[in-house]
């Protein structure tokens, strides 16, 4: 039931009416992860049915967060919401966290244990062709006696890859700048500098579009390219869709900001997509210097 509140009034804690909002998400990414796991499987019907997820999934988020945006701007949110959601965005990027270090943890597993057992004396009458080497070592070289992994080539650090880092950590600096004006009470100049880390999120994601082009048409990298192939994609990709939902939330702070929401001393929601970004920031740099240079 909806937390009883005297008009113009802060309730000591909103709770807020039942809502259809979460079982309509659900039904959303029932159809995506659906069509998704059809469509990698030559189901071409797959494709429709993650399409029609993904529009379905958009939809409800627009009306869910409409809904909240209109919570708190209508003051229902009182200091112990404000620390419910600190204590939540905290414990969502530990579960980042816990997320991307299974993938780091499984590329490190590759590289130091399982190549070198498959490569090992007693595993060589089982595989007497197979080479215990990681492809970053002998660029255009695969472990694959049988040809079940075609030749291909690994991904350098440069020059895409180093530019998109200079792009992320520009953002960092464009992002924290826009934070100290809103704290200054200087919107025009936050909503400035928001745009501008806005733009570079946009052009990482235009030049990795670009990398992976490259991977595909001129390196033959790709998913199936063993371990490697596997390991390279999973983690720029996935690094590669939260920057895209960092950049989302971003975007959708900068548009609140231009009409007028969060104040120098409430503005939780811009610090929480800060939160993010800069975490996503961190990954990247781990990312740059394990994939794309050892």
């Amino acid at each position: 039931m909806s937390a009883a509140t005297t008009t113009g009034k802060t309730p000591y804690y909103f709770v807020p009416a039942p809502s259809r909002h979460p079982v309509m998400a659900a039904i959303g990414l029932f159809f995506v992860i659906l069509g998704a796991g059809q469509w990698i499987n030559d189901h071409q019907w797959g494709a429709y049915s993650l399409g029609f997820g993904l529009l379905w999934f958009a939809v409800v988020l627009t009306q869910w967060f409409s809904q909240a945006i209109g919570e708190s701007e209508s003051g229902q949110y009182s200091d112990r919401i404000d620390l419910s959601y600190r204590w939540s965005m905290g414990w969502f990027i530990f579960s980042e966290v816990m997320f991307f270090a299974a993938f780091f943890g499984a590329l490190y597993w590759a590289r130091v244990h399982s190549v070198p057992m498959l490569g090992s004396l007693e595993n060589s009458l089982l595989w007497p062709d197979f080479k215990a080497l990681w492809p970053s070592v002998a660029a255009g070289a695969t472990a694959a006696p049988a040809g079940t992994v075609e030749p291909f080539s690994t991904m350098g650090p440069w020059p895409l890859p180093t530019i998109n880092t200079a792009l992320l950590l520009t953002s960092g600096v464009t992002l924290t700048i826009a934070h100290h004006a809103l704290i200054a009470g200087n919107r025009a100049k936050t909503i400035g500098f928001m745009w501008m880390t806005v733009l570079l999120g946009v052009t990482f994601l235009t030049l990795q579009g670009i990398e992976y082009h490259h991977a595909y048409t001129e390196l033959n990298l790709k998913l199936n390219s063993g371990i490697y192939g596997s390991t390279f994609f999973m983690l720029t990709g996935f690094h590669g869709f939260h920057v895209f939902v960092g950049m989302l939330m971003l975007l959708f702070i900068t548009l609140r900001l231009q009409k007028g929401h969060f104040t120098k001393d409430r503005h939780f929601g811009f610090e929480g997509a800060a939160w993010y970004w800069h975490f996503v920031d961190v990954v990247w740099l781990g990312l740059y210097v394990i994939v794309y240079w050892m």
